[in-house]
């Protein structure tokens, strides 16, 4: 098919495409800074809004195109300094579109030609035709509803459009959830969980420091409540919690309840932890002596139970360790006994019974009830199960390369509050940073969510492949976020006219081209939970519900 019979003649539509309306024509630009557009006199330039899809039809390749930037300008600078009399609407009309024009700026994402589409690496000649992007051209660049796309929202004022993400790419490489408080990032995060489980698309582990995706979470900003993974989909999730008490007042009925054995605890979970615990780099070196010098899995226990400057000092001699760094590494340490979930050994492991959930393909959401502010038990709790389930998956993985067999199921880590794992410091000592960098190696990558982009390590947000940003204030997390990214100065236009809540700027591997979405329904309606394909999911909840009233004895 040549380029004429699919485009028209001169870019025009042909006879079988729908009907487009023209904006204008390129008048000015270049690859790097994006493209000039003047507006025909019959278009309002406030009918064209930043985010919005434009079309550009050169000779030889359609361009698709993100309005950046809007302005206005005159042939003649007399007319901006002198403004004629306009109050004759005649007059007005005769000079819009003539000596007063429009022009929009777009940044060009992606190139079709006969074949295929692609990047962008050319521009289109001068006074090529300029359309707003149908929805049949839209659709067509971002996929059908099939298994391998979920629907996440649709563009700016074309509420009938939608934009899907590719799944498999969104899945095998780590992504990113940002935006400031209230934007709507649970809103955004509850439906690419719910998609990645409505599609078989990931196994999932949850970390709901917040107690919002397992039975029952809130909508943003409000205390409306919505319903959680668990409702929906029944017994394809299970839910663990540290804390038994908080979850029977919030009447979830939990599945297990993660203990934590200071025998389970070793020299690397602490030094993971070592920010939480207030250690210096001298104290996480005499943990390590410690434990080869204490022995056994009770290592930890024992120092626990020392009593007495004594016993400290006859244990610091025998380590050639300075008294004092003993003395206050076994203060910080004691803090881990007023965690509640932590015993000297715990009656059940917990971190078996997590793999085989994953390894079933049930997603584990785990809550930390009234520990949800508290930094500690998040590190701990989040380094000491990834690094477990990940060495499982790592093992998994390299058995079946060796064997020439499937390789274990995709796994998604969820992690909110991402810069409490992935800051700089922490960045190169915790697990997360590792499965950050390696990525597709082992089938485990990160789901992160976090208002302040910032405060993550640059080398690991440069690993992250596809990143959905709500509203962005400061300046250092735009930055952040665009880092990397191509056309990033008209990305930052875009960005920061966001609407505060439910609009959101997707761009990286997931996505052929940088999208502004309004973003989908989740909860307001009966058909939102529906629209997932909850059918079935509702039956399972409302036996599930049955079952907790049971379990209350209501």
């Amino acid at each position: 098919m040549t380029l004429d019979a699919f485009f028209g003649p001169r870019g025009e539509a042909s006879p079988a495409a729908p009907t487009r309306r023209r904006l204008g024509m390129v008048i000015n630009g270049s690859l790097a800074e994006g493209l000039d557009l003047k507006l025909d006199s019959a278009v309002p330039i406030e009918a064209v809004k930043a985010g919005q899809y434009v079309t550009v039809d050169g000779e030889r390749s359609r361009f698709f195109c993100v309005v950046s930037d809007l302005r206005l300008a005159t042939t003649d600078p007399a007319l901006a300094t002198n403004p004629p009399d306009v109050s004759n609407p005649i007059i007005a009309q005769a000079l819009r579109g003539t000596g007063a024009y429009g022009v929009v700026h777009v940044v060009p994402t992606l190139t079709q030609g006969t074949e295929k589409n692609g990047p962008v690496r050319t521009v289109p000649p001068h006074y090529s035709p300029a359309y707003e992007s149908t929805q049949q051209e839209i659709e067509r660049i971002f996929g059908h509803d099939d298994d391998e796309h979920l629907w996440i929202g649709s563009p700016l004022d074309m509420e009938d459009t939608f934009i899907r993400l590719d799944l498999p790419r969104l899945t095998e490489r780590s992504s990113g959830v940002f935006g400031k408080s209230g934007t709507g990032k649970t809103f955004l995060t509850r439906i690419l969980m719910a998609g990645i489980l409505q599609k078989g698309a990931a196994v999932q582990l949850i970390f709901d420091m917040h107690n919002e995706y397992g039975w029952m979470g809130t909508s943003e900003g409000s205390t409306t409540q919505v319903k959680g993974l668990k409702q929906l989909f029944g017994s394809r999730v299970a839910v663990f919690t540290l804390d038994e008490e908080a979850s029977r007042s919030r009447r979830v009925d939990t599945d297990a309840t993660v203990e934590i054995g200071l025998d389970a605890i070793t020299p690397e979970d602490l030094q993971d932890s070592a920010e939480a615990l207030g250690l210096n780099d001298t104290q996480v070196q005499a943990i390590h002596r410690l434990e080869r010098r204490l022995g056994g899995k009770s290592w930890l226990g024992e120092f626990l139970a020392m009593e007495g400057r004594n016993t400290l000092t006859e244990l610091a001699e025998s380590l050639a360790e300075h008294e004092g760094t003993l003395s206050a590494l076994h203060r910080r340490l004691k803090g881990l006994e007023r965690l509640t979930f932590i015993r000297p050994k715990a009656r059940t492991d917990s971190v078996k019974q997590l793999l085989d959930y994953l390894e079933r393909g049930i997603t584990v959401v785990l809550e930390f009830g009234r520990y949800r502010s508290n930094g500690l038990a998040q590190v701990l709790v989040a380094n000491m199960l990834s690094r477990r389930i990940y060495a499982r998956w790592v093992d998994a993985v390299e058995k079946a390369l060796a064997e020439k067999s499937k390789p274990p199921t995709q796994l998604v880590i969820t992690l909110e509050e991402a810069h409490k794992f992935l800051n700089p410091h922490m960045a190169g000592q915790t697990i997360f940073g590792e499965i950050a960098r390696e990525m597709r190696k082992y089938n485990v990558t990160l789901l992160v969510v976090d208002q302040r982009p910032s405060a993550i390590d640059s080398e690991v947000l440069s690993q992250i492949g596809t990143k959905i940003t709500c509203l962005l204030e400061d300046d250092k997390d735009v930055s952040a976020v665009l880092a990397g990214t191509p056309g990033s100065a008209g990305l930052r236009g875009v960005l920061a006219r966001l609407e505060s809540k439910q609009q959101a700027l997707i761009f990286g591997h997931a996505v052929p081209m940088p999208v502004v979405v309004r973003t989908r329904d989740y909860g307001s309606t009966p058909e939102s939970y529906a629209s997932f394909g909850f059918q079935e999911g509702a039956a399972l909840a409302r036996q599930a519900e049955r079952d907790a009233r049971d379990l209350m004895g209501e």
